[in-house]
């Protein structure tokens, strides 16, 4: 299927949050990562995201150079292309843009969805992070108050992170305190500065104990609940249905169905996944490395086994590896089988 028009994605959102379940954000480098998700998704029956942060916007545009609004949208272009081989739809999402790379990345992205859309064609992108985390809450509404009425121009969606997820991801670091945990003050600002989806909609990714990158269990004390009451308590003061704030869980490796299920039924109708596909795709390279060591290396004045070291071979046990754990995660979050085509 192509990847999602604006009222797709609106579609897949909606469905998520009336069916409770949520769909999986996977985070992407390269080719060979992007064609792992559509295989994961696909062997699932379910939709889902693909996204791009800065870091990997920068490896897509090249190493050696520094580009990456053009990293974004060779990826977005390639992402376009390839879903249409595949049986279920995709949405494509730039994720944490803190403040100081806004004009390098998300703004030159906007303005390109825009020239899209003046054509008469969708934008690039489906949704796109503002990630004020880094900065106090006041200047984080502003910002995204004044990005939201230019996305919804292009009738895309705001992704907004009130609160601080901890640990570190593509250069947005956060110490793990009590900074973790938003609270409903902080979510009735929120909804004062950008409103219920009268202004343009956004995602919320409201943090309850979530930490970037891999922690034990127990290093980390999640508290999926805090998303129900503040939910409750937006209902309450503005007289909405129930789960009125379409919900975005970060920080999700390490966490146990249990604390999934209970996100997901709050109102979370996105889970970002990012290292554990990473280990996944890394993990696989490796034991082909270690199983076939002669083959994969020349050594001692031998030839090696260019059926093992072609980047073919080892790639597509990689993406394999890769798209069983995007499986793992559409099982988790329930979106297995309830893809928007079927």
């Amino acid at each position: 299927m192509p990847v999602a028009t604006p009222d797709q994605y609106a579609e897949m959102l909606d469905t998520a949050k009336k069916g409770g379940f949520a769909f999986p954000a996977v985070n992407v480098s390269s080719s060979s990562s992007i064609n792992a998700v559509l295989q994961g998704l696909t062997e699932a029956g379910s939709d889902g995201i693909i996204q791009v942060t800065t870091g990997g916007a920068d490896y897509f545009a090249g190493q050696s150079v520094k580009a990456r609004a053009s990293g974004a949208l060779a990826f977005a272009a390639f992402a376009t292309e390839v879903a249409k081989n595949y049986p279920i739809t995709v949405a494509l999402h730039t994720d944490h843009c803190p403040k100081d790379a806004l004009p390098g990345f998300v703004l030159p992205l906007l303005e390109a969805s825009e020239a899209e859309v003046k054509a008469g064609r969708n934008p690039i992108f489906q949704s796109h992070m503002w990630d004020g985390s880094a900065v106090p809450l006041t200047e984080n509404l502003e910002i995204a108050a004044e990005l939201l009425p230019r996305i919804k121009n292009i009738n895309a969606i705001l992704e907004v992170e009130i609160g601080v997820v901890g640990g570190e991801e593509d250069g947005v670091s956060h110490d793990i305190n009590e900074h973790l945990y938003t609270t409903l003050d902080d979510a009735i600002a929120t909804v004062e500065a950008l409103g219920l989806g009268e202004r343009g909609r956004y995602l919320a990714a409201l943090t309850f104990g979530n930490v970037h990158g891999v922690y034990k269990p127990g290093n980390v004390v999640l508290r999926p609940e805090l998303l129900g009451e503040i939910q409750a308590g937006i209902q309450a003061k503005y007289g909405t249905g129930p789960k009125p704030l379409d919900l975005v869980f970060h920080g999700g490796s390490g966490s146990t169905d249990a604390e999934i299920a209970e996100a997901v039924a709050n109102g979370v109708v996105k889970m970002n996944i990012d290292t554990d596909t990473q280990y996944a795709y890394s993990r696989s390279i490796a034991d082909t490395v270690l199983r076939n060591y002669d083959g994969f290396l020349k050594v001692d004045g031998e030839v090696g086994n260019k059926k093992i070291y072609d980047p073919r071979a080892w790639g597509k046990l990689a993406e394999t590896a890769m798209a069983a754990r995007v499986g793992e995660a559409t099982r988790q979050l329930g979106s297995a089988g309830h893809a928007i085509s079927r």
